[in-house]
């Protein structure tokens, strides 16, 4: 991450805030408090890395209903759940849809610090292999769409006769397409071409 992350923490309790705040400043995070979800929402870039500390009963909109309001902006910010009133049927739905961790008030510092800094690690990993992704993806953009008609066709092993049948289109047709995604993918044979389509998450 270009961006050091920041850990935001979101309760509607000051003396808890305040206390959060100690912890995580003398453990060298930077943070930002907020007094509501309300707030939260206000101020923050989804650009911004980080973890979320989240209090589930607040006025105003509640844990859950902050976590499913970033979920339905596509915010996906690492989520550890913090209530003095939490329940396994609490914790199973916060788990569910995506939060990282879902801890009981009051937690110790260093369980608190051991969370945040797994769910950062994992955070990191995943932007990682978005990257990765990303720039996999980008080598077969170039393609035509009569390419990537043929690509998943290619990579399930299909041979170039019984691709042509298929689309009743001619053999030679399909070798000079099936040379073109091997060109502009840069890969050398169909192997690579499998493994890259596979990395990509695709299915043929």
């Amino acid at each position: 991450m270009n961006t050091q992350p920041c850990i935001f923490i979101v309760d509607d309790d000051y003396a808890v805030r305040d206390s959060i705040g100690l912890v995580l400043e003398t453990a060298g995070f930077n943070y930002q408090a907020f007094e509501s979800a309300e707030h939260f929402l206000e101020i923050y870039s989804a650009e911004t890395p980080g973890c979320l500390l989240l209090d589930m009963n607040m006025r105003g909109l509640n844990g859950d209903e902050l976590q499913a309001e970033l979920i339905r902006r596509n915010i996906n910010l690492p989520i550890i759940f913090l209530t003095a009133y939490g329940d396994i049927a609490m914790s199973v739905r916060a788990i569910k849809a995506g939060a990282d961790d879902f801890l009981t008030k009051p937690v110790s510092n260093k369980l608190l610090i051991e969370r945040i800094q797994a769910a950062l690690q994992h955070e990191a990993l995943i932007q990682e292999q978005n990257t990765v992704k990303k720039a996999l993806r980008a080598r077969l953009s170039c393609l035509t769409s009569r390419e990537w008609e043929l690509l998943p066709l290619i990579v399930s092993g299909q041979s170039n006769k019984e691709i042509a049948r298929q689309l009743d289109i001619s053999h030679r047709t399909v070798e000079i397409h099936r040379a073109q995604i091997l060109k502009k993918t840069a890969v050398a044979n169909l192997m690579e071409l499998v493994r890259l389509y596979e990395a990509c998450q695709l299915e043929p």
